[in-house]
């Protein structure tokens, strides 16, 4: 049953995050949030596990634009925490900023259960997140969820699942972000059945980001070299694709968004159609502003001043991404360089 949730103010948002909204940002009155939930299936091809979708709508949002999906990664704890993904206040001010909708999906999977019964969007994931997209159009009024281009942000196992979304939907992906998790490694070993890569999938902007201590960990490891070979292998195909180190971290977030959230608007920038075009397919990615670095390297220059193998460059759709990526590779944050927002009297 799908039904309108209030607003939340989660009490885990810093002030650093709340710094970050201007004063005509704060129309959390006036938004809306939905919320669907399916039971688990028996059927060959569908979903075995039940699935709760949530979604907040900005409500001075007349016709959205575009869709950010916030996907959690595996186990029971990944699953509880994806029931707060819609909420977060950082990223409801990017959705914002470009009137998208944002939504957090949660699975109802158990650390024994096969994580692939949902990472593997092929499992039945995939037509499920379909399906909730027409009910959320339905009941909000929205048709236009039901068409709408998605930039997909995924955890480990969201990562896993965003990658094969890449695949599947290419046409529909403003750009993704893979936080420690990728299926590429998985599928060019045989593990799983490989995916069809057509020329679309290599015009998606993707953001590579392992956390370094990932690397050579036991359990980890994996993660960090899956990463590293799609960068590669997508790079090698001309993708524009990046790989942005954690040197922090191992497979946790850390301060990611603190890139992933430019990353995105940099892309939903670029790429959105026009609001009033008749034609709403996806726009290229922008050469004009092409940023390169090299893949061990911490420092970005324009793409004319790259001497380097350029198929094997870190990619950076602009300046700001670029000087942001630079520090994130060696801090593992990024400084916040706004000013402060003047108080209402």
């Amino acid at each position: 049953m799908l039904r309108p949730l209030p607003f939340v103010l989660l009490s885990c948002i810093t002030l650093h995050a709340l710094a970050c909204f201007s004063e005509s940002s704060l129309h959390a009155a006036e938004d809306q949030y939905y919320s669907v939930h399916y039971f688990p299936s028996d059927k060959e091809g569908e979903l075995r596990l039940g699935v709760t979708y949530t979604i907040w709508i900005p409500g001075e949002a007349t016709k959205l634009r575009g869709i950010i999906v916030h996907q959690h990664g595996c186990g029971k704890g990944a699953c509880e925490g994806g029931k707060t993904a819609a909420y977060d206040l950082h990223w409801q001010a990017l959705a914002r900023k470009y009137q998208c909708a944002l939504l957090g999906p949660s699975y109802e999977q158990e650390d024994q259960q096969n994580c692939r019964l949902w990472c593997d969007p092929r499992n039945g994931s995939a037509v499920t997140f379909l399906r909730s997209l027409e009910q959320f159009a339905k009941d909000s009024g929205h048709a236009e969820l039901t068409t709408i281009p998605w930039c997909l942000w995924g955890h480990s196992g969201g990562g896993f699942w965003a990658s094969l979304m890449q695949t599947m939907y290419p046409e529909r992906i403003v750009a993704i972000w893979l936080r420690s998790g990728t299926a590429f490694d998985r599928w060019e070993k045989g593990e799983i059945n490989k995916p069809e890569l057509s020329a679309a999938v290599y015009r998606i902007p993707v953001m590579c980001n392992p956390g370094l201590k990932e690397k050579g960990d036991e359990r980890f490891n994996g993660a960090y070299v899956g990463s590293r070979e799609m960068f590669l292998a997508y790079r090698a195909q001309g993708a524009p694709i990046g790989f942005a180190p954690d040197p922090l971290t191992s497979h946790q977030c850390g301060d990611s968004r603190y890139l992933a959230i430019p990353f995105f608007a940099a892309c939903l920038e670029q790429r959105l159609p026009n609001p009033v075009s008749a034609v709403q397919t996806l726009k290229p990615v922008n050469t004009s502003d092409l940023w390169l670095a090299s893949l061990e390297g911490t420092t970005a220059v324009p793409a004319g001043q790259y001497e380097g193998q350029r198929e094997e460059a870190v990619w950076l759709p602009n300046k700001a991404v670029a000087e942001a990526w630079s520090e994130y590779v060696q801090t593992g944050a990024t400084s916040d360089k706004t000013p402060p927002q003047r108080q209402p009297n």
